[in-house]
């Protein structure tokens, strides 16, 4: 067994600075959408909802929700023409069936003609991707309404070896290896929807280390080698320096990178944090009147044990099904110390270790991490639960809006196509949810609660 430990050292990773510019004019397109676009509006009310529900209400809702986000999520080009290009390539993600390449993409937004100048203006071009992605973010935190960020992990499976970062690695999620990209996903997530905003690409030493490959990949020099948990974790940190950002509890789903290194890099910057942890993994318990206080480190499995008495069942939202359905399961907490670096002057922090028992005379199904040790088990579960949200959101809206079908192989062109797919699926989503709403209210006649199944275990 071995002892819940330290990560490795923490590494500076340098990001090319903001480009500047003033307000542009909204963004025009050559594109043609299928119906009639809404009456302009303020662009800081939320969009029109039209009161019918066919085919065509989606669509409509659909160029709202574009008409209201396109001039926030553009207003860092400086030139009219990239806005036109990005909106045309915002609307390709949308509306182009099937794979999502570019010229999938031209052939609905613009024809043969348009398929050389996507490619430039996500390949060649020079924006930088950081000012749109802090856009995005500060519209999202308007629609979504967090409750927090969860960290989704994302292997995006690819034959070949040109593409950047394209490595064979272990996918604890899905329990084998994958040859493809492995990518770190920053996502604003409430019980209903959630929507990524941040991206990282994990590029491991046999990239960063050959400058054939890194010329290959056009991967800057700003770009420095760092773990896979330094990867992760700087994909929610860099929304700090955005700015006009709620911080909001971020929760860690995968066991693959969560060490006491990255656990108090978050606490350290005020971010409280969720992370889900192996039974083998040890702490020490921290609560005098606990079994096992000053026994050491032990594993988290076993502590967990002396607490089987107190469990209680508490409701979470599990929306894996489709249908969000209302789940029961038990849970019990323990509070644990988190051990400091040696030259660091702080003591062990108090930390609360949450189990979750789906079979009652099973060992704990899931064990949760958290800094959060005043907040009821009943909060905390359904924090944890945001991580069904994402990967929900992740495997069927995600899709649809093309977050793993970049075909290029630069490192630019992927974070350029992340960040306009990401903006994609928040329209998506938010379209989905809003059709769906309205649905429900003309099929009611009252407003619609959204109300779930209500189902145990």
């Amino acid at each position: 067994m071995k002892t819940f430990g330290l990560g490795a050292s923490r590494r500076t990773v340098r990001r090319a600075a903001n480009h500047s510019g003033t307000r542009p004019a909204a963004a025009h397109s050559a594109y043609q959408a299928p119906v009639a676009a809404p009456p302009a509006q303020d662009p800081h009310s939320p969009p029109a909802i039209p009161s019918t529900t066919t085919a065509d209400h989606r669509a409509q809702i659909v160029e709202a929700m574009i008409s209201e986000l396109a001039p926030q999520l553009f207003m860092s080009l400086r030139r009219s023409d990239q806005r036109a290009r990005g909106e045309q390539y915002l609307r390709g993600l949308l509306y182009a069936e099937g794979r999502k390449s570019i010229r999938n993409m031209a052939g609905v937004v613009g024809g043969a003609g348009t398929e050389q100048s996507l490619h430039h203006f996500i390949s060649e071009s020079t924006w930088n991707w950081a000012p749109m992605r802090a856009a995005l973010a500060r519209h999202v935190e308007q629609t979504v309404q967090p409750k927090a960020w969860v960290i989704q992990s994302m292997p995006i499976q690819k034959a070949g070896e040109q593409s950047a970062g394209i490595d064979r690695r272990f996918v604890p999620e899905l329990g084998h290896s994958v040859h493809g990209q492995h990518s770190f996903g920053l996502w604003m997530a409430s019980e209903t929807m959630s929507t990524p905003v941040n991206w990282r690409l994990y590029l491991s030493p046999s990239w960063l280390q050959d400058e054939e490959k890194r010329r290959r990949a056009d991967i800057p020099d700003w770009v420095d080698e760092e773990s896979p948990g330094e990867c992760a974790t700087a994909s929610a940190l860099e929304l700090l320096a955005w700015g006009d950002v709620e911080r909001r509890p971020v929760v860690l789903p995968s066991r693959d990178f969560v060490s006491s290194a990255v656990l108090s890099r978050f606490h350290a910057a005020g971010v409280p944090v969720m992370a889900r942890m192996r039974p083998m993994d040890q702490l020490r318990v921290a609560d005098t009147a606990m079994p096992g206080y000053g026994a050491g480190p032990i594993p988290l499995s076993d502590m967990l044990q002396h607490v089987r008495g107190l469990r209680r069942p508490v409701e979470w939202l599990d929306p894996s099904s489709g249908t969000p359905v209302v789940r029961s399961t038990l849970v019990a907490g323990i509070r644990v110390e988190l051990p400091q670096p040696r030259r660091s002057p702080a003591g062990p922090q108090q930390w609360l270790l949450m189990g979750e028992w789906t079979n009652r005379n099973g060992p704990p199904s899931e064990l949760w991490l958290t800094d959060l040790t005043t907040t009821s088990l009943d909060g905390l579960m359904r924090l944890a639960k945001l991580s069904r949200r994402t990967a929900f959101d992740s495997a069927v809206t995600g899709e649809r809006a093309g977050l793993r079908d970049f075909a290029g192989r630069s490192f630019k062109g992927w974070h350029r196509h992340l960040t306009l797919a990401s903006a994609a699926h928040s329209v998506a989503i938010g379209a989905d949810h809003a059709a769906g709403r309205t649905r429900a209210e003309n099929s009611s006649g009252t407003p619609s609660r959204n109300r779930p199944l209500r189902q145990m275990g």
